[in-house]
């Protein structure tokens, strides 16, 4: 019979069967050709922000509306003791705001001196895209007052344009919300 083992070279022995039998991982190279964002849809648009720019996502949150500010300005809400300014960016760019709620969600930017909630008909979860299919010149083919906030687009299938919340948030008429 086999010697007995104890009870860390037993794992020390699956450990290595584990490791010859697992899948291999892409290399790092693969990885570096590959664009992550946030993707969401405006009305009947579909956006991806950088990963980068949006802290995190959140359901349509309660809030308190504002006396004397903008229409999109929806109002502020309590996130964990902080006080978030929530933006209605359909209302911003003079789109329709989709009536189902339950899909509507809030996109968090958190950026220098901004933070600020952004809320979308819907969020469409993390989107992967090949880095070779960026195509930088859509930003001069955007429409609308949204057009300084496009940097590009991916095309799969359907038109993805790469919106900047950073970019959004360095804009004077963003930041300008008293009537």
């Amino acid at each position: 019979m086999a010697e007995s083992l104890t009870a860390f070279e037993l794992l020390l022995q699956i450990d290595a069967r584990c490791r010859l039998l697992a899948a291999d991982l892409p290399s790092q190279h693969t990885r570096q050709h590959g664009w992550s964002g946030i993707g969401f849809r405006i009305g009947e648009r579909w956006y991806v922000a950088p990963m980068g720019e949006v802290s995190e996502v959140l359901h349509e949150p309660r809030f308190t509306q504002l006396p004397g500010v903008k229409p999109w300005v929806r109002g502020v809400a309590n996130l964990r003791g902080r006080l978030l300014p929530v933006m209605d960016l359909c209302g911003l760019f003079g789109v329709e705001l989709s009536t189902v709620r339950k899909q509507r969600r809030v996109l968090v930017v958190e950026h220098n001196e901004v933070f600020a909630g952004l809320m979308v008909d819907e969020v469409l979860g993390m989107q992967h895209f090949d880095q070779g299919s960026f195509r930088p010149d859509a930003a001069d083919t955007a429409q609308g007052s949204m057009a300084a906030f496009i940097k590009g687009r991916f095309e799969r299938e359907q038109c993805w344009q790469v919106f900047s919340p950073f970019a959004l948030a360095h804009s004077q008429s963003f930041m300008n919300v008293a009537l």
